[in-house]
């Protein structure tokens, strides 16, 4: 079933348990707050400025023990959100921060509230993404909740441009994330092992 991306957006929220969100409205995001207004699982909580909506989802993750999730429009509406990423990001609290974004082709042009989000959060955000396609919407959902959660919790922004949330896409929901980085490997490779020994074996005088 085809759905919007706003409204795999707040299906993807869904499926991660979300129950709050903290969100102050504004105009690429406005898709997002008409799907929440028939919305019965998830609880919008409105605060009278962006920076105090990361501020309360930070407060519900640590007093919770789940992911703070937190929205706010594009431009001074994003930037406002820094921080309060900031601040999760050196205490270590798991947030997902979603922004909204001019559509993807103006961005980089100076289009109307157009700012940088992702360069701006880049040196205090866990992860950061720009969604560029909205069939792709679910996947970095899942990624998102999944980075800010495991090993050192901490912030991840995603990024929504306006065509992503009205453009159209199949809802598949990933039951797993796999990332290399969270995946160590803790055997030794036998033959990097045994190429390591025949070379200490040859050697005159091996240092290690």
């Amino acid at each position: 079933m085809k759905l919007s991306g706003a409204e795999i957006f707040v299906e993807s929220l869904k499926k991660e348990g979300v129950k709050v969100l903290f969100g102050y409205p504004g105009g690429v995001v406005l898709p997002i707050f008409d799907v929440l207004y028939h919305e019965k699982e998830i609880r919008l909580i409105l605060p009278r400025h962006e920076q105090a909506a990361v501020h309360m989802a930070d407060g519900y993750a640590r007093s919770t023990g789940s992911v703070g999730v937190a929205l706010a429009t594009s431009g001074p509406g994003a930037t406002n959100t820094v921080t309060g990423i900031a601040t999760a990001f050196m205490d270590s609290i798991p947030l997902v921060v979603f922004t909204g974004q001019v559509p993807t082709p103006m961005i980089g042009v100076d289009a109307f509230q157009e700012a940088d989000i992702v360069g701006i959060t880049r040196p205090c955000t866990k992860y950061n993404y720009l969604v560029k396609n909205t069939a792709d919407l679910p996947y970095i959902i899942k990624e998102a909740f999944y980075i800010a959660s495991k090993g050192r919790p901490g912030p991840v922004v995603v990024d929504l441009p306006r065509d992503v949330l009205a453009n159209k896409a199949d809802f598949i929901y990933p039951e797993t994330v796999s990332l290399r980085s969270y995946n160590p490997t803790y055997i030794g490779n036998r033959w990097q092992i045994k190429k390591a020994a025949d070379a200490i074996l040859k050697a005159k005088r091996p240092v290690i």
